[in-house]
Order: C-alpha cells, then sequence, then structure tokens
C-alpha cells in the first residue's frame, strides 16, 4: 500500500488529493481523510441517520451534504409521481424526515431538478477540481472526469461521514491507464471501456486507483469523460481520475458561476497542480490504442465478458482453464451459444438511461440513430434521462418528440431499470439492450439478460430489433 508521499518527492494526482484531505495519518495504509462533499439517496442513508438518532448526534456539516432520491423512484410520465411500493415510499419519506430534521439538502421524488445522483452533482457545480466526494454508492467513481477523488463507501462508514465529515481511509495504489489515438467514428467511451474492462478484467484494477491519460482522452469530452470514470469500478477500481485540463476546467466555469474574482483567480492557480509529477511512481500501467476499437457489446454475466460487434460469443473451450466455469455458467444464463456471432443477437427491450449514459450528450447520439426510423415490431424502448436538467434540456431540442415519434417511451429521471430496485422491472427471459454498467444476473429482473453496449448501439438495436453494428445503419 501506499503511504503519504514524503515532502519534495513526485507524487502522482491522487497522492496529491489524500494528502491534501488527510486530516491525521493513522498508520502506514490508513488515514483519516476530510470529505468535501457527501452524496446520499434513500437506500444507503436510513441505518446511518438512525445511527445519529440513537447516540443524539447531528449532522456536523449538513451544508456539505446533499441527498437525492433516485433508485426506487418510479419513471412513469406523469406529472406527480407517487411511490406505490409500501417499503419504497417509506424509504423516500425517511430520508425526507431525516435531511429535514439534519438541514441537508434534497432533491426529492417531485423536485423538478431531481435525478440521478451522479447527474445531478456535476451539472450543479456541485463537483470541482481537488475535491474528495463520497456516496454510498459504487460508481462515485464518475467524478475523477472533472480531477476530483470520488470513491463509495458502506453504510456504517455514512454514519461516520454525517457525524464528522471525515472517513477512516484505506490507502490505495496508482494505476496509470494510457489511451492514445483517435476514436473511430461511429465509437464512443463506452466502446473504449468496455474493451479496456475486457482486457485487464473485472479484478484488473482491483486495490488501485486508476489515472487515465492521453491523447485519446484529452479528446473526449467532459460527459464522455464521466462514462470512462464511471465505469472504472466494473475493473475493480477504487477510484478513477483524469487530470483537468481545459476542457474540464471550461466545463466547471460553466456550471459554477460562483467561481469568479480572486476566488476564480486561485481556483485556476490550484487546479494547475493537479496533475502527476514527472516521475512519480505507478505500481501497474496500461497502454492502449484507440485507433482501432469497435464498438462493444458484452455477451456474458460480468462486464469483462465482452466482444466486439464484429466478434463471436466465446465457447468453454476457448477460455483459460479459470475461466471455463464462469463461461459455461453465462452462456447458459444468457441462452447464448459459444462461436455464434453477437451481431444478430434478438433483442426484445432497449434502455437508454443510468449513471453512465443518460446524460445530454448520449441522448443526442442515440436520437441521431433513431431519427426517422422505427422501433422495430415486438420491442419496447425506453429512454429515461438523468435528471430533470437533462430531461429539459432534451425537450428543448426536440430529443423528445425524435424518440416518441419512433416508438419510445420518454421517462421522468431515476436510476430506473439500470438495477430493478423500482418498478422497471424485466421479466425472466427478456434480452436487453442497456447502456448501464453492470450485466449481472438478475440485475434488470430475475431471469433478465443485458447486453451492455453505448447509447448509439442500443438505438441501433432498438430500430433493427436486434444487436445491430451502428456504423452500418448511416444517417
Amino acid at each position: 500500500m501506499n503511504t503519504p508521499s514524503k515532502q519534495g518527492a513526485a507524487r502522482t494526482l491522487y497522492q496529491k488529493l489524500v494528502e491534501s484531505h488527510t486530516v491525521r495519518v493513522l498508520d502506514e495504509q490508513n488515514v483519516l481523510l476530510f470529505c468535501d462533499l457527501h452524496l446520499m439517496n434513500e437506500y444507503t442513508s436510513p441505518q446511518a441517520f438512525a445511527g445519529l438518532d440513537a447516540r443524539n448526534v447531528k449532522t456536523l456539516m449538513p451544508g456539505q451534504n446533499v441527498s437525492v432520491v433516485s433508485h426506487i423512484i418510479p419513471t412513469h410520465p406523469v406529472k406527480i409521481r407517487v411511490i406505490d411500493d409500501q417499503a419504497s415510499a417509506l424509504q423516500a419519506s425517511n430520508l425526507a424526515r431525516n435531511c429535514a430534521k439534519h438541514g441537508i439538502p434534497l432533491f426529492d421524488t417531485n423536485d423538478a431538478m431531481q435525478g440521478i445522483e451522479h447527474v445531478v452533482a456535476p451539472e450543479h457545480g456541485m463537483i470541482r477540481p481537488g475535491m474528495v466526494v463520497i456516496c454510498g454508492d459504487s460508481h462515485t467513481t464518475t467524478y475523477g472526469a472533472l480531477g476530483a477523488l470520488g470513491f463509495g463507501i458502506g453504510t456504517s462508514e455514512v454514519e461516520h461521514v454525517l457525524a464528522t465529515q471525515t472517513l477512516v481511509y484505506r490507502l490505495a495504489k496508482n494505476m496509470r491507464i494510457r489511451i492514445d489515438g483517435q476514436l473511430p467514428a461511429g465509437t464512443t467511451s463506452k466502446d473504449l471501456i468496455l474493451m479496456i474492462i475486457g482486457t485487464i478484467g473485472a479484478q484488473g484494477a482491483r486495490g488501485y486507483v486508476v489515472e487515465f491519460c492521453g491523447s485519446a482522452v484529452e479528446a473526449l469530452s467532459v460527459e464522455a469523460r464521466f462514462t470512462l470514470c464511471n465505469m472504472a469500478v466494473e475493473a475493480g477500481a477504487r477510484g478513477a481520475l483524469i487530470a483537468p485540463d481545459q476542457t474540464a476546467i471550461d466545463y466547471v466555469l460553466e456550471k459554477c458561476p460562483d467561481i469568479r474574482g480572486p476566488y476564480r483567480t486561485d481556483a485556476l492557480e490550484q487546479w494547475k497542480l493537479l496533475r502527476s509529477d514527472e516521475g512519480a511512481r505507478f505500481e501497474a500501467e496500461h497502454r492502449f490504442d484507440a485507433t482501432h476499437v469497435e464498438p462493444y457489446v458484452t455477451w456474458g454475466t460480468s462486464p469483462d465478458q465482452v466482444v466486439s460487434i464484429s466478434g463471436k460469443v466465446p465457447s468453454a473451450t476457448q477460455v483459460l482453464a479459470e475461466q471455463k466455469r464462469s463461461t459455461e455458467q453465462a452462456l447458459a444464463y444468457t441462452r447464448l451459444q459459444g462461436g455464434q456471432p453477437i451481431a444478430g443477437t434478438p433483442i426484445q427491450h432497449v434502455f437508454i438511461g443510468s449513471c453512465t449514459n443518460a446524460r445530454i450528450e448520449d441522448l443526442r447520439n442515440a436520437a441521431k440513430v433513431v431519427a426517422g426510423r422505427k422501433v422495430a415490431t415486438g420491442v419496447r424502448a425506453m429512454v429515461v434521462p438523468g435528471s430533470g436538467a437533462v430531461k429539459q434540456q432534451a425537450e428543448r431540442e426536440g430529443l423528445d418528440q425524435v424518440f416518441i415519434t419512433a416508438g419510445f417511451e420518454w421517462r421522468k429521471p431515476g436510476c430506473s431499470m439500470c438495477l430493478a430496485m423500482n418498478d422497471d422491472v424485466l421479466s425472466e427471459g427478456t434480452r436487453c439492450a442497456s447502456t448501464t454498467n453492470r450485466n449481472f444476473e438478475g440485475r434488470q429482473g430475475r431471469g433478465a439478460i443485458t447486453h451492455l453496449m453505448s447509447p448509439a448501439m442500443a438505438a441501433a438495436a432498438a430500430v433493427t430489433g436486434k444487436i445491430t453494428d451502428v456504423r452500418k445503419l448511416g444517417n
């Protein structure tokens, strides 16, 4: 494990962020870390608030905590949303009661700006370079796209953060993933990260915070970088970072009108330092060339069980011995045959949404494919914007009408079918082209089959009724 660097030693971006937030060094592996922002949702916070109440403890810094109702909320296109499930309704009402009691801001069920926490936070200027951001959700790694150290925490840790705004934090190792070259037309950062996960494995970054760099990363928009960092956790990463460049800084300044005057000058000077020093040591490094990346699609029940759209589903005889059993189990669950092309696999459902791919750029990419086409017969297709702000922007641009005219359902914001904690659930055996981050068994419903892909690829599947190379559709 890494210990905080000695003064003057070359440091990684990760080490700089940890050191600047270390309240106390506890031992060689652990520090007490100050957390700039703590995000909460309705399903990981109840026990934490109950613990505070039992000890008669108040939230130390309410203004540095924000809550969002997102996982259990229905997304039906109704004016006033009502959570019919009794247990879920109780979770939402408890969150509202606890936030009111502790003075914590809340994006509640019918708040116009409600949405998925990892979409809401950056679009409202809550995420800035150099911050430490935590949440009871593993995809908090998303914020590394802006040079902030984000990571998920457990329920017991939520209570500690509420009481102290600090966290006992075990240090991670440093990994650098350099990606050079130019992504070809028809491919996105979703394809890129699926390719990387498929190469290094679902545990390939376990114990590491990954720093992404290289010309291909620099060419990505901030929203595409969110996708890259969001899914780094699917390779086991404890965090993901991209040094903030002008693209990231412009995004932050647009979202943060309060950064002005001397504060802006100071912030810009500090953000210049948020990069790894020359000669900084990384315990592991990988290099990739984006030039030949194709659209990627998962075939199995783990994000690393993935092939390019021109590839074939592997058979158990083609994989390493230690992967044989998991391959056999995945093929049995997904009802696929080893050796068959992934392209042409029929689908019955399409889901465009989640904290991975439900931002305005994602919806624009999907709408380009959908425009002038119709959802295939026998396919149910849904678009769930990542937030109220994304939904409003899409409607101003007329994207909602593009989807609706094609036969898609245009829904309200929420996590929705990403994890089936709400009433957006697939039935057994239904095969779904999904823009989400996980394809685990039962993730979208008991017995449901998930194929992860980009928004454009999901749109192509919707209009053809099968997994299709979007590059062959033309526009």
